[in-house]
């Protein structure tokens, strides 16, 4: 880094960065490990995401069990199957992701890749060139759960105390079925469920009267 101000104005900037500084990054950390399996994930919007189940490992101070594959294409790319050792990194430190397979083996076997909804058995389908797997059925539960999930979160309407497993509650329960309904659930409905006392049922729903005072960007 450049630290006099008069030589930092007159080396200037590029749209993305300064002129008078550059940062060096460490090369990641990597390891190699085995895919024991793979599963199918149905996110929010219907996209079916491909999740290695991996052969625990530690990498970055960090024990890794999973990895996301994001499509099916990337299956292909990387020339994966289940049973194969893989060469895995934390991408930008934080994000698990196999980078290539170093090994196959006679017992690695091809990953199939589903038809049908792992949740709702609805038959998947292909939007327009997009490469993603989707399930067209909104009332497939995963989705219904991934949607609630991210309405109540930190960076939208900031619901406290309504995380995943409340959610999965209140949806077995029949309290809730979609989004809308949150705002119609009582505290006398609440005090009859597991992990919820008096306390707890007043304050989900003192903070889901809140979340109606959220500015529009957070809806």
């Amino acid at each position: 880094k450049v630290n006099h101000y008069t030589q930092q104005d007159q080396l200037g900037a590029t749209n993305k960065a300064p002129r008078w500084a550059i940062a060096v990054k460490f090369a990641e950390e990597e390891v190699d490990t085995i895919i024991k399996n793979i599963h199918f994930q149905v996110g929010r919007t219907g996209t079916i995401t491909p999740v290695a189940q991996l052969e625990p490992v530690k990498l970055s101070g960090a024990t890794i069990t999973n990895a996301t594959l994001h499509n099916m294409d990337e299956i292909e790319r990387l020339d994966i199957k289940i049973g194969d050792k893989v060469r895995l990194k934390r991408a930008g430190e934080v994000i698990p992701k196999i980078i290539k397979q170093t090994q196959t083996f006679p017992h690695s076997t091809p990953i199939t890749i589903p038809t049908h909804c792992p949740c709702c058995n609805t038959e998947l389908i292909k939007e327009g060139t997009e490469v993603a797997l989707k399930c067209p059925n909104d009332d497939c539960i995963n989705q219904v759960k991934a949607r609630i999930s991210h309405y109540v979160s930190r960076n939208a309407m900031d619901i406290d105390g309504l995380g995943d497993s409340i959610i999965e509650i209140l949806l077995e329960k029949g309290l809730i079925t979609d989004i809308n309904d949150l705002y119609r659930i009582k505290k006398e409905d609440l005090i009859t469920l597991d992990r919820f006392a008096d306390k707890s049922s007043e304050n989900l729903i003192t903070a889901i009267e809140k979340s109606k005072e959220k500015p529009l960007e957070s809806l």
